[in-house]
């Protein structure tokens, strides 16, 4: 008889995701304290948010002065695959996981957290996936505080030097899904050209920063699905037989 997954497997599954999360939120409060935000600040919202890349659009936002409407929709738009993962997550749950547990782990979905939870052939239940998140959330909001704390030691070339982290890190979350599906690439284009022509064609220059990005990822993301549907694997395309009038 299988043993039911604990708390305590959940806490060394998370050991890797924990080491990788110290190097990012690392750079995270490097560049978020470089920007005028203090350290303590800068690690309450690792430890109220847990998303890489929404953390840094919310941060760049908040700089440009954009209005808290148009910096709750873009993190929403940002973070909405958390919801498809979530909903995943969802069907390998075992039934003594209610409501209110289901909304405390779904605080805790990221993409590598994702991937360790969906690989489990039994099922989830509270105790592994609270255990699997632990310690890579611990490690995010303690690598905050290190890179918030950090940044006044640094010399200040190097502090200047920080800001290009922003834009690595940004690559670093496109490259390796867009090496592995052309759909990606045409998502970045899209994107790319519909940011390029918001901020030069006159009249649409006006449009503020929060909802540049918004409109440029809503309209890439609906055009690239159109082009690349993605179906279920079980999906088969089955066309109805011909009657009469095809004939």
């Amino acid at each position: 008889m299988e043993k039911n997954l604990r708390y305590l497997d959940g806490l060394k599954d998370g050991i890797p995701v924990c080491v990788a999360y110290l190097a990012i939120s690392f750079t995270f409060g490097l560049v978020t304290v470089k920007s005028g935000i203090s350290a303590w600040i800068a690690t309450l919202i690792s430890a109220t948010n847990l998303t890489s890349a929404g953390q840094f659009a919310g941060v760049n936002m908040m700089l440009a002065l954009s209005g808290y409407f148009e910096i709750a929709l873009a993190i929403f738009v940002v973070n909405s695959r958390y919801m498809l993962m979530s909903l995943s997550i969802s069907q390998q749950l075992d039934g003594s996981v209610g409501t209110l547990k289901r909304l405390i782990m779904s605080c805790f979905v990221t993409d590598e957290i994702f991937a360790l939870a969906s690989v489990q052939k039994r099922n989830l239940n509270f105790n592994y996936f609270m255990g699997l998140a632990t310690t890579p959330y611990f490690g995010w909001v303690i690598g905050t505080l290190l890179g918030g704390l950090v940044n006044d030691l640094l010399p200040e070339r190097l502090q200047a030097a920080m800001g290009i982290a922003l834009y690595c890190m940004f690559i670093a979350i496109i490259v390796p899904p867009a090496k592995k599906s052309f759909a990606v690439v045409v998502a970045i284009g899209l994107a790319t050209a519909f940011s390029c022509m918001l901020y030069y064609i006159p009249g649409l220059s006006s449009i503020s920063v929060g909802f540049r990005v918004i409109i440029s990822s809503v309209l890439s993301a609906c055009i690239t699905a159109l082009i690349y549907p993605v179906y279920d694997e079980d999906y088969e395309y089955k066309r109805e037989p011909k009657g009469d009038h095809d004939l």
